[in-house]
């Protein structure tokens, strides 16, 4: 069977169809062809991207432009800056570097495998090391590596949604074209790999439907509007500062003018806040990978801590996703040795699911020679077999068996076998009826003659830490919907076990297609089973459409297409590579419990960026006032590039790296951008309107007069040192007002306050102290502030930092958003 449209298989020559494969020799062969199943994709960037990404930025270019200019003019001490500029590029490749190896080191541990047949025996090997013609052997839950022709098929049946749209799973047999991208939901089968790597179908068509879509980071689209906004900001500012400052200071000649141009367009650039958003979200990924989280999309992280709904079944998450056979009840009569010899027979599959394997662990087998096999598929719900000489003999779910048309037993003994089913069920246990037939199958249709023969009960065992997880979403207002394809029943009963309110159970073949009609339902109740895989999608799209973030977590094949329309998808460690393919998150234990470890990581990623980004965009509104005050009230810039690099490093780049990777359990708020901006903007401009009136209230009666400024305080050519020491003063005070106001913004940003917070402020006022108490220090960034003007410039800085304390208070958004953090 071929998939419509698409060009034919390339048909093997006879000799590439032998049953023991390709010899080592052959596929050495192949590999030195380049007949390689690789695409050459990346779990990471490289690291010449790497390079590139930290270093050709727009504002490294701006800050690199203006730090060539300040050392034209011999100014080293104000070309410190771009030190700064060298320092972050060089915390960014590194950072960026150590957590690429971690990450590619693990992605490559949990690479999709693929078992082939080489010199005679089955061996398995990473996918992306399949070679052309490579005998590949299928079984149920694989994702098929190449395009091929199938050599054998017992049941065979895959899903090709990612090829043609359609959910429902197709036979192939004997003969049949399968294509890469497709997943096997039910059988085995062999087949050679015709077309590997980039000549296989899927990545060739330009929709392929296995690539990730991105997931939508708020974060990132934030910071990118923002920084967009920046940079028309410096466009449009730069202007009016050179000529702002040769109005002002351009007869101390073209160094004073560049020098102070210089200071007040540094101060727009937010040099360290793209470093430091890359580099809580990498440390985030690799702190989840030791608690066995592989983060496939960095952007997850945060996304999962968006999230208010969690889809999740119930096999693999509230229990452990295994089961054991408990009993056979009999019905009618049945001779229970002949009812135990067919349970045998049934399991001893090599493609058992689940319900079979665990028979098989208790029941031998009889011997029965199967001459027909009708595997189990998620759609149908029942598998079955026929023997030798014996009766056909079917396993599935009651509902459907009883529901079988026409039905050989009386009404009222269905009635009865459902009553006892339901009271199975409703205790917890797994239950699935074992029917027999005189009719031969020859397809995957129910034979007309099927008589029920025994009611089969297995037990799960409820996840210990599953109760306790609940809870915590619980807790955080994350609302559960458990959809599974078990008996809703006994779904139910798993549910209240661990805690969940669980109210009436739904059964989803009672629900119609209607999204509107799915809205309502999903919006009142929270345990559905019978779920078919393609309901499990429309329940994710339903949710969305109701304006939820979702995440859905599964580790079957069926999940797969679910997983991949959530808006964030959460795949189990020991689930089907198809599913793992499409989750942006992969628990590498298969622990439900590490999802408050994420949620955790990605609200303190969330939080500690937009305090970073605070800090950066009160500086940037800062200078922007401070330039256009400067400009209309023709005053030279009151700063030096070297007072704006030391007011930085103390109140923005150190407190915000260690801000930024700090712990932070603020609840998730959207607005991330919004509060930013009405809280940062107009405390940097109330700090710009401080800095200036400080500096001008500092001129009046320190420093020298006006008259004497151009003849004594300029740079001398030949030393680079300031002339007269009286001239730093009003700048002194400047900068004493700024850092006030400056210290004040990240007090009111750390809070609610801890003692490593408090530490860290403390240690960063101590920097600024010692920059003018310590000569060498003071001589270096042009500081002294007589005892007077320091009081007076505090003065003005406590007034700034009580507008910034009301500026706070006053913004309800940003309050809130500091209420719940750690």
């Amino acid at each position: 069977m071929t998939t419509p449209g698409t060009p034919p298989v390339t048909a093997h020559p006879p000799a590439l169809t032998r049953p023991e494969g390709l010899t080592s020799a052959e596929v050495a062969e192949r590999v030195s062809r380049g007949e390689v199943n690789r695409l050459g994709e990346r779990t990471s960037r490289s690291i010449g991207e790497i390079v590139r990404a930290n270093v050709l930025t727009r504002f490294n270019a701006i800050l690199g432009g203006l730090f060539a200019l300040v050392l034209v003019t011999g100014s080293f001490a104000d070309g410190l800056f771009g030190i700064v500029l060298v320092v972050n590029s060089a915390i960014g490749i590194v950072q960026e570097y150590l957590a690429k190896r971690k990450l590619d080191r693990l992605a490559l541990l949990n690479a999709p495998t693929t078992r082939v047949v080489r010199d005679g025996e089955v061996r398995v090997v990473p996918t992306t090391d399949v070679v052309r013609d490579d005998l590949i052997e299928l079984r149920t839950g694989d994702e098929v590596p190449a395009d091929g022709t199938l050599l054998a098929s017992a049941g065979l049946e895959l899903n090709e949604a990612n090829l043609t749209g359609e959910s429902d799973p197709v036979a192939h047999d004997v003969g049949d074209d399968i294509r890469s991208g497709t997943s096997v939901v039910a059988g085995s089968g062999r087949f050679h790999a015709s077309q590997v790597g980039a000549d296989a179908y899927v990545n060739r068509i330009a929709s392929d439907a296995r690539k990730f879509t991105r997931t939508h980071s708020e974060i990132q689209e934030s910071i990118n509007t923002l920084l967009t906004y920046i940079t028309w900001v410096i466009v449009a500012a730069l202007p009016i500062a050179i000529w702002s400052q040769w109005r002002t200071v351009g007869d101390q000649g073209w160094r004073e003018v560049v020098i102070r141009s210089a200071a007040g367009v540094v101060g727009l650039v937010p040099e360290g806040l793209v470093l430091l958003t890359s580099v809580a979200f990498l440390l985030s990924a690799v702190q989840l990978t030791r608690r066995n989280v592989l983060v496939q999309q960095l952007p997850a992280v945060e996304g999962l801590a968006r999230v208010d709904v969690v889809c999740l079944d119930k096999t693999g998450t509230l229990t452990a996703g295994e089961i054991a056979y408990e009993d056979a009840h009999l019905l009618d009569g049945q001779d229970v040795d002949e009812i135990r010899c067919a349970l045998g027979a049934l399991a001893d599959d090599p493609n058992a699911n689940g319900t079979l394997t665990a028979v098989a662990a208790a029941v031998g087998s009889p011997g029965w020679q199967r001459t027909q096999t009708i595997p189990f598929n998620s759609a149908r719900k029942w598998s079955g077999a026929c023997f030798a000489e014996r009766s056909t003999w079917v396993l599935g779910a009651p509902e459907v068996l009883l529901a079988a048309d026409p039905q050989p037993s009386p009404p009222e003994v269905i009635d009865a076998i459902r009553a006892q089913v339901a009271e199975m069920a409703a205790s917890g246990r797994r239950v699935v009826l074992l029917a027999r037939s005189d009719e031969h199958l020859t397809d995957a249709t129910l034979p007309a003659d099927l008589t029920p023969a025994a009611l089969v009960t297995l037990t799960e065992q409820v996840r210990p830490d599953a109760k306790e997880t609940l809870a915590y979403f619980a807790a955080q207002d994350v609302a559960i919907k458990v959809v599974s394809g078990d008996n809703p029943v006994t779904v139910a009963a798993v549910a209240r076990t661990v805690g969940l309110e669980v109210g009436e159970p739904v059964d989803a073949r009672t629900l119609p297609d209607d999204p509107d009609v799915l809205r309502q339902v999903l919006a009142t109740h929270t345990v559905f089973g019978r779920v078919t895989p393609e309901q499990k999608r429309a329940f994710v799209h339903a949710l969305q459409a109701d304006g939820h973030v979702v995440a859905m977590t599964g580790d079957g094949v069926n999940d797969a297409l679910a997983l991949k329309d959530a808006d964030i998808g959460v795949a189990m460690g020991n689930g089907a590579q198809a599913t793992k393919a499409v989750a942006e998150l992969v628990l590498l234990d298969g622990r439900f419990s590490h999802l408050p470890d994420v949620i955790a990581e990605g609200r303190r990623v969330i939080g500690n960026v937009e305090r970073v980004a605070n800090l950066f965009v009160a500086k940037n509104a800062m200078s922007l006032v401070a330039i256009l005050a400067a400009a209309v009230i023709t005053v030279p810039f009151p700063f030096l590039p070297r007072h704006l690099t030391l007011v930085s490093a103390v109140t923005i780049g150190i407190p915000a790296f260690f801000l930024a990777l700090g712990p932070n359990r603020r609840r998730y708020l959207p607005g991330f951008l919004g509060r930013i901006l009405r809280f940062a903007v107009p405390s940097g401009a109330v700090a710009g309107l401080a800095v200036i009136a400080s500096y001008l209230w500092a001129g009046r009666g320190y420093g020298v007069p006006s008259e004497e400024f151009a003849g004594r305080c300029t740079v001398d050519a030949s030393a680079r040192t300031v002339a007269d020491v009286a001239c730093w003063q009003p700048g002194s005070g400047a900068t004493i007002t700024l850092l006030t106001v400056f210290f004040w913004i990240l007090v009111v940003l750390a809070r609610p306050f801890r003692p490593w917070k408090a530490a860290l402020v403390a240690a960063m006022v101590g920097l600024a102290v010692t920059a003018f108490v310590w000569p060498v220090a003071a001589r270096f960034f042009n500081l002294d502030a007589p005892l007077p003007l320091l009081w007076q410039s505090l003065a003005v800085g406590a007034v700034g930092a009580g507008l910034v304390e009301a500026i706070y208070r006053l913004s309800p958004s940003v309050r809130n958003a500091h209420h719940l953090r750690d």
